[in-house]
């Protein structure tokens, strides 16, 4: 099953490459205080227009060069992240 995520779009490389930062909230497994953390994954664009601060649903693919692994599959119109999961480090 191929893994999805929400993200925001903070940088336009090229046409065809974009870099979205996904951001998600864990929980401190001692003193449970909640923190967030992300992380950047470079996306193939499929020739779709985007803009720099979109909200993107992206989806993970077969790998299209050396870092591009994943692929933009729709693009939300809100700004929020309403799929922000809670993950409890272990």
């Amino acid at each position: 099953m191929k893994q999805k995520l929400i993200g925001e779009i903070t940088t336009i490389i090229d046409v065809q490459t974009v870099k979205v930062k996904v951001e998600t909230i864990k929980i401190h497994p001692l003193y449970k205080k909640r923190y967030k953390s992300h992380k950047n994954y470079l996306v193939d664009t499929n020739g779709k227009n985007v803009e720099k601060h979109a909200m993107v649903e992206i989806e993970s693919t077969r790998p299209i060069s050396k870092n591009k692994k994943w692929k933009i599959i729709s693009k939300n119109k809100s700004i929020s992240n309403p799929n922000l999961k809670i993950q409890i480090s272990k």
